[in-house]
């Protein structure tokens, strides 16, 4: 029997990153002449590319246009931005509960896949994270349940035995549509009231190790292969 699969979002969640998004799209934007303002862009920040610059621009994604501010965005993360990142408080540490406590788990992002391994990488939560789907390995981003379902493949592990961890509304939205319950984290700068759907919400990760006893994960039951693990 599968044991049961824990699926992260990234930026947001377990790396503080949400804002260095925006800052990276809103300089691509303005490179080519498109001025958005800041609050519209962030509350964008969670959905694939292939969703917010046509929201943001009106352009395909297929045009030359859009191609030409999509890579001047990952230029410019990826220069600018991402020495800044770290990970949230706590991220750490409980990723490395769950591993032990045997729960397989895997990424579920809408990030490229080069960029998500670098952000991983500049966090220091690439050797806890290696199971990963991206935009690479989905048809439709977030919020769309694509990511999430290539997601619980390759963990082999049915949606009704994981759980999903993120911090958008667009999380919240692929995990129901998947039939995967999730828990939310406001740290990615998101109001609770946008967050509804959630089963539960917590500020972060630190606040959910903390709480972790009474959590969902904490009460959920384990199959024997789990519990096996736990054990060693």
């Amino acid at each position: 029997m599968s044991r049961e699969g824990i699926l992260f979002d990234v930026d947001g969640t377990v790396v503080d990153s949400n804002d260095a998004h925006a800052r990276a799209w809103r300089t691509a934007l303005a490179a080519a002449g498109f001025v958005v303002p800041y609050d519209e862009v962030r509350r964008r920040i969670g959905m694939g590319g292939d969703k917010l610059l046509p929201e943001l621009t009106g352009l395909d994604e297929e045009e030359p246009r859009a191609k030409a501010i999509e890579e001047r965005r990952r230029r410019v993360f990826l220069e600018q931005e991402l020495p800044t990142i770290r990970a949230f408080p706590g991220a750490r540490d409980l990723l490395e509960r769950l591993g032990t406590e045997g729960f397989r788990l895997a990424v579920a992002s809408s990030a490229e896949r080069s960029e998500l391994g670098r952000v991983l990488e500049q966090a220091g939560l690439d050797h806890l994270l290696r199971v990963r789907t991206s935009s690479s390995d989905a048809d439709r981003s977030k919020p769309d349940p694509d990511i999430v379902v290539a997601a619980l493949r390759e963990i082999d592990t049915p949606a009704d035995r994981a759980m999903m961890i993120g911090d958008t509304p667009y999380d919240v939205q692929a995990a129901r549509r998947a039939g995967v319950p999730i828990l939310a984290f406001r740290c990615g700068g998101w109001t609770d009231d946008a967050l509804r759907g959630a089963i539960a919400i917590y500020d972060g990760a630190a606040d959910l190790l903390a709480l972790y006893a009474s959590s969902p994960l904490g009460a959920w039951p384990r199959t024997e292969a789990a519990e096996h693990t736990s054990d060693l």
